[in-house]
């Protein structure tokens, strides 16, 4: 596998917020009989519609006005808070500081659920980019002192490469300084356990390989009662452009080839099966089914259901 890195344009936000308060960043469902809370760590406009690759900014303007959006798009920065037995587990983290002032809201999500970051027993990593790891650390300081970080081995192995840092250009090196910043404490203190290949961590729950993004993304798949979801990482960046034409990539993917050819099987298996999936970057909860619609596919968000007895 490639691990080239090509040139890329500075990553670009928005500066004007939409909002002038922040809202309820939560959101409950139940898969089996497991409870998953999706957490928001924010939302940014950002201008993606330079960074995609294998497309022209014509179409990207054409697929973001079919879903009345326009550049800067909207992302979402979701994390997933899974109850599993008496662990708390944590897929991703969020930016925490690193990617601007409109992020960082994830322990005032958790806080709204009655939890703090010292409830948390378990990080599952997708893989290391500073919207998923970044909010490890906030102000010098370990947001989740008592948190288990699982990452997979060759995920860990390439961010920890000196070699690979010094070949480092652009924000790819700012996001190994980052590494340093953020998970290196974590391996510090022994608070790092590394997992090969596609293994079960805890009783119905296990990894599968999701390459090409970065050499050891991985997704995380649940299973309770019958029914299933599956922790994606990003292979979804836009869902706007990325569902209807799945092969348009982005620059922060390491192999470009692999990352599209790894969407492309994962989008075809969860249409197939029709399970759930759970994404970092879908709009908020980020939770939802695809299925095929002609040469792309269709994103279907869950609908909302707030029906608890008694409140």
């Amino acid at each position: 596998m490639s691990t080239a890195l090509t040139p890329d344009p500075p990553i670009a936000f928005a500066e004007a917020s939409e909002l002038a308060r922040s809202q309820a960043g939560f959101h409950r469902v139940k898969v089996g009989g497991i409870n998953i809370t999706a957490l928001s760590d924010g939302t940014v406009r950002v201008y993606q519609r330079d960074q995609l690759r294998n497309t022209t900014p014509e179409e990207v303007d054409e697929l973001l006005a079919k879903s009345y959006e326009k550049s800067p798009n909207r992302a979402s920065m979701n994390s997933f808070l899974i109850e599993l037995g008496d662990r708390l587990l944590m897929v991703d983290v969020g930016a925490g500081e690193a990617l601007g002032p409109k992020l960082n809201k994830l322990s005032r999500s958790l806080s709204a659920i009655g939890l703090g970051p010292g409830d948390v027993t378990d990080i599952l990593l997708t893989h290391i980019h500073p919207d998923h790891s970044g909010g490890l650390m906030v102000g010098g300081r370990k947001v989740f002192p008592n948190a288990k970080l699982h990452v997979n081995k060759k995920e860990l192995d390439y961010w920890a490469s000196k070699e690979n840092a010094a070949r480092a250009t652009g924000h790819t090196l700012d996001w190994f300084n980052l590494f340093e910043e953020t998970v290196r404490p974590y391996l510090a203190d022994g608070s790092v356990e590394t997992y090969d290949g596609e293994v079960e961590l805890f009783p119905g729950l296990h990894t599968v390989a999701a390459y090409g993004h970065t050499p050891g993304q991985v997704s995380y798949v649940l299973e309770d009662g019958g029914e299933k979801i599956v922790f994606w990482g990003d292979l979804i960046h836009v869902p706007e452009v990325q569902f209807e034409v799945p092969t348009v990539t982005i620059t922060f993917d390491v192999d470009q080839t692999q990352a599209a050819a790894q969407r492309l099987r994962s989008l075809a298996d969860a249409a197939e099966h029709g399970y759930l999936l759970a994404m970092p970057h879908a709009h908020f909860p980020g939770i939802g089914h695809v299925r095929r619609d002609g040469k792309g596919y269709r994103w279907i968000p869950i609908p909302y259901v707030n029906d608890a007895d008694g409140g």
